[in-house]
C-alpha cells in the first residue's frame, strides 16, 4: 500500500505531539520543502547529519 508523501509526514508529527514534542522550526521547513517536492527525503538526512552529526 502506498502512502502519500504528506500523509506520512502528517503522521510522523502526530506521533511526536502525543508525546508532548514539537519539531523545531528548521526540521519543519525541510518537511514542508520534502513534501513540496523541492528536496528529497536523503537530502532532508544529510541536513539533519550536517546539524547533530558529533565532531570527532
Amino acid at each position: 500500500m502506498l502512502v502519500e508523501t504528506g500523509k506520512k509526514w502528517d503522521y510522523s508529527l502526530g506521533m511526536i505531539k502525543v508525546d508532548g514534542l514539537e519539531p523545531s522550526p528548521e526540521m519543519k521547513e525541510l518537511i514542508e520543502r520534502e513534501k513540496n517536492g523541492e528536496i528529497t527525503m536523503d537530502e532532508v538526512k544529510k541536513a539533519l547529519d550536517r546539524k547533530y552529526k558529533m565532531k570527532r
